[in-house]
């Protein structure tokens, strides 16, 4: 309650008039309800009723009537759309049934709960990721580059640089921290690397940080987008994911004893999310376009392998400062950035947990280049490799006891019902490729 009372405080301190109380669907996009200062306490206490049956994968129509409950550790002060005598504030929302219950279909929720899971072991899971994006011109059907810097180039080759410090100054403003920022492998092709910490916080900050970062670019008449892979022929964008778990404040990763100064916990961890990563693809990877990027050559991962300095591998454990035990983690490589946050560190969380439960060991590393191996090199290996098409990773996922029990059975189904009718869509379209390709010989 003492946490209410500050807000409220705040409230009145900061002149506060409006108030947006977020969440996001299914898929992972920002919801917005906006109330006057005046609802704010009773928001707090009670919440805010809404109707559920417009919004993606939640409520049927003849029970849609949920409460958004603003979440008093999220409250922050939007500047940039603040005015000295308006201020602007937001939360993000716990959603629930009129009962008072937490809902189904929130995915903030599911996250919460495996978190809580790992909680009763004694761990709590930190995340930092790596969000990946591009700026265009304009958001048409063939966007129009903004530059043809490459990777860590600056201005003036480097337009980017300037939006990026101002993503990253509002960002800071609200209280996210951003470690680094800086131009990626493609033209208009930028990375923003957030500040490691608690993964439902990280997952809050990511859905604010691509608002803003649309935001920023809106207001220089650029677009901003997080699409996996927009430009044929060079690299996607993707939202590489460490993470490791802390009991207190000592990393459970850590392990002095170990050649790679990883515990045992930590192998394991890493050998859950490589035996359950095909099934938890289609909650990391969306979207149809999502598997133009996930193909080899384009430093995506594409095969089933852990590796130290690899990058080609899937997992990867990065170099870290010895006498540094904070430091030790593993990098989850083929998440990209336009999934739903907390529907993904739900399900790797969940497949890591189900590693350190059943023992599962860690194969011998690949510090070859994978991509460069032939078919019958990666047999020899032992190297699988991850589903080739949204299809294919649906019907993964869809057998998946893991994912269902980490999402629960409302979103599960939801997901993999929407994600379906994505594909039909998608698989019925005539492309252009099909008609210039196809339509003159056939």
């Amino acid at each position: 309650m003492k946490e209410v009372e500050k807000v409220l405080k705040r409230a009145v301190d900061e002149k506060v008039k409006f108030v947006n109380l977020w969440f996001v669907d299914i898929l992972g996009q920002l919801k917005s309800v906006t109330i006057r200062d005046r609802e704010l306490e009773k928001a707090l206490s009670e919440g805010i009723g809404f109707d559920g049956s417009s919004v993606e994968g939640f409520a049927r129509i003849y029970e849609s009537d949920l409460l958004l409950k603003p979440e008093a550790e999220t409250f922050r002060i939007l500047n940039w759309c603040s005015t000295p005598q308006e201020r602007v504030a937001a939360f993000f929302c716990d959603i629930l049934t009129p009962e008072g219950e937490g809902y189904a279909g929130d995915g903030r929720l599911a996250l919460k709960r495996v978190m809580e899971q790992a909680r009763r072991q004694g761990f709590n899971f930190c995340v930092g990721p790596e969000l990946e994006y591009f700026y265009f011109k304009d958001n048409g059907s063939v966007p129009g580059l903004t530059d043809q810097g490459g990777y860590f180039d600056f201005a003036p080759i480097d337009l980017g640089s300037d939006l990026r410090q101002e993503t990253v100054s509002l960002a800071e403003d609200m209280g996210i921290e951003i470690d680094t920022g800086h131009h990626e492998v493609a033209p208009s092709q930028h990375e923003l690397d957030l500040r490691y910490g608690n993964a439902l916080e990280l997952a809050d900050d990511i859905i604010t940080v691509k608002m803003l970062t649309k935001e920023v670019a809106r207001r220089h008449n650029l677009y901003a987008s997080f699409m996996p892979k927009p430009v044929f022929g060079e690299n996607g964008s993707g939202m590489h994911v460490h993470m490791s778990l802390f009991r207190g404040r000592e990393n459970a990763f850590f392990d002095d004893r170990d050649p790679d100064k990883l515990s045992a916990v930590a192998r394991g961890f890493a050998a859950g999310v490589l035996a359950h990563s095909r099934e938890v693809t289609a909650i990391c990877n969306q979207w149809v376009n999502s598997y133009k990027r996930l193909v080899p050559g384009y430093e995506a991962p594409v095969y089933i392998a852990w590796a130290r300095s690899n990058r080609s591998s899937l997992v990867r454990i990065p170099a870290f400062k010895h006498g540094k035990p904070t430091a030790a983690r593993i990098e989850f490589r083929s998440p990209d950035p336009a999934c739903n946050p907390y529907l993904a560190f739900a399900v790797v969380l969940a497949a890591g947990l189900a590693g350190i439960e059943k023992g599962l060991q860690l194969p011998a590393p690949v510090e070859a280049d994978i991509f460069s191996m032939d078919e019958k090199t990666r047999k020899r290996h032992h190297i699988n490799h991850l589903p080739g098409s949204l299809i294919e990773a649906i019907l993964e996922t869809g057998r998946s006891r893991l994912v269902r029990a980490a999402l629960g059975d409302h979103i599960f189904e939801k997901f993999i019902e929407n994600k379906q009718i994505e594909w039909d869509r998608y698989r019925t379209q005539v492309t252009d490729y099909e008609l210039k390709a196809y339509l003159p010989i056939l």
